[in-house]
């Protein structure tokens, strides 16, 4: 039987292997490790680590539970994420190894001016914060509901100890542990999904080509949307969104983009990139399977929705029926694994991304002596840590949507002005007068904030979406030209 204390005896156990392997990555403990693993990181590990960090928790339950309302037309979205990471690969990557960058906003310093470095860092460093919480939180309410409700231990110690346990074994090594932390985790996550199809499958007496081919599949089919413009999530808009929400999530996102730094070479980096994504369309796609299957188990088996406060949540079908569902001890145990994995391998990169951003971006880190630099650099990843758990501990109490949907709406908010700042910076010569580049941003996300609370009875039934991100950056870019420098 899976009580709370087998659970926890898992979590503690995992957690003691990614120590042991901190303690391994970590022994120089050094700035150059900390933020770039030395430069000399594996290709093909940071393409397999990137997997887990790109899907995260989120994606590891809010996918799957969000099948029941939009079938698979997410996978739209997907497509769009391949695109993305092309441009990521063959346009962004080139700049940022041409300038031997640390924090990929330092670009805009080079290209603009201090005022546009700081703006971009700021809405980096807003953006992983909550992205970041958003992860956490989704992995903190499984924890607490299924362990240590049992315990009447307070949700507040649970976002607590995740939290200390990520600080523990990134503190040394940063982004050089996290490179083979990643690689484990991502295994483990893959693993889960796997085996949770199988064990699925065999209780229902299927094979996995009599569940496609299965009426109770049926509902869940549909993919594209394209019977009218006005729906949220039109083919067009979702595949133009995911392209952008990867240009900006991966390509523009120094949590991604650091460990694509750590690479030897561009070559590599590149390589990490293309093979990156499509084992990340095809693991996606897995979880959307997975998504209908877990559906399908639960009315044929009469397992209702699990409630948090007091409402149905569909992000916690997979834990429940994990636990609940009398598929076995390994499913149980595999969902947890993988949960963890999935979880800890996205906050463990967001947490070292935020401590080397805001240590370069906006504490003049090249103002002080190497040792006061380590000290600072401990100080802040510290700092960062009791970030995330206060924010993770606010979203439960305003969170109130499907979190993969949340996540990607916040996306269009936070990162449109740094979508605007670099396509500016690369594709036009033009100067910009950098002191009116708060201006810029913060009158962009005004106008887009407006326009994306719309109703769409006000815009003739038009339902906002993924667009809002592109439209975000379209905004800043317009507002970029208006205080560029004339030319003499």
């Amino acid at each position: 039987m899976i009580t709370p204390l087998f659970i926890l005896s898992l979590i503690i156990g995992y957690f003691l292997i990614l120590i042991g392997i901190a303690h391994w990555t970590g022994k120089e403990d050094t700035n150059e490790s900390f933020f770039t693993a030395n430069r000399n990181s594996p290709w093909y590990l940071v393409a397999f680590g990137m997997v887990g960090a790109s899907l995260s928790g989120v994606t590891f339950i809010s996918v799957p539970g969000w099948v029941e309302s939009s079938q698979f037309t997410y996978f739209q979205v997907v497509m769009g994420y391949l695109v993305g990471y092309f441009v990521v690969a063959f346009v962004l990557l080139p700049i940022y190894y041409k300038n031997n960058l640390t924090s990929i906003y330092e670009y805009l310093n080079n290209r603009f001016g201090p005022q546009s470095h700081r703006a971009g860092a700021f809405f980096f460093f807003v953006s992983r914060v909550l992205g970041a919480a958003f992860r956490l939180f989704l992995v903190a309410i499984v924890l607490q509901q299924f362990i240590f409700d049992a315990w009447n231990v307070p949700f507040e110690f649970t976002v607590v100890l995740s939290i200390l346990l990520i600080w523990v074994y990134t503190q040394k090594g940063g982004i050089k542990t996290i490179v083979f932390t990643d690689t484990l985790q991502t295994s483990l996550m893959i693993l889960s999904v796997v085996l949770s199809i199988f064990y699925i499958q065999k209780a229902m007496n299927w094979t996995f080509f009599e569940f496609i081919s299965s009426s109770e599949l049926e509902p869940f089919k549909k993919i594209f949307v394209t019977d009218s413009l006005l729906s949220r999530n039109h083919f067009l808009k979702s595949f133009i969104g995911g392209a952008f929400v990867t240009i900006c999530m991966t390509g523009l996102d120094q949590d991604m983009m650091q460990k694509n730094l750590s690479c030897r070479t561009l070559k590599d980096a590149q390589k990490n990139m293309v093979v990156f994504s499509f084992v990340l369309v095809f693991v996606t796609a897995l979880f959307m399977i997975l998504g209908a299957l877990l559906f399908i188990y639960a009315k044929n088996a009469g397992i209702g929705l699990p409630l948090l406060d007091g409402q149905p949540k569909t992000d916690l079908l997979f834990p429940e029926i994990a636990f609940n569902g009398n598929l076995g001890i390994a499913v149980g145990v595999t969902f947890i694994l993988g949960l963890i994995a999935a979880a800890y391998s996205s906050a463990d990169s967001a947490l070292t991304s935020l401590t080397t951003s805001f240590c370069i971006d906006f504490l003049h880190w090249k103002n002080y002596t190497p040792s006061a630099q380590k000290k600072l650099r401990k100080q802040v990843h510290i700092g960062m840590s009791l970030l995330l758990i206060a924010v993770v501990i606010l979203f439960k109490y305003v969170l109130d949507r499907n979190v993969i949907d949340g996540l990607l709406t916040v996306a269009g908010y936070t990162y449109g002005p740094l979508l605007g700042l670099f396509a500016f910076g690369i594709f036009t010569t033009y100067q910009i007068k950098d002191r009116y580049v708060w201006a810029v941003v913060l009158g962009a996300l005004l106008i887009i904030s407006v326009f994306g609370s719309l109703d769409a009875s006000v815009l003739g039934g038009y339902q906002l979406g993924y667009e809002l991100l592109p439209l975000n950056g379209l905004l800043t870019f317009l507002g970029l030209i208006l205080i560029r420098r004339k030319e003499h």
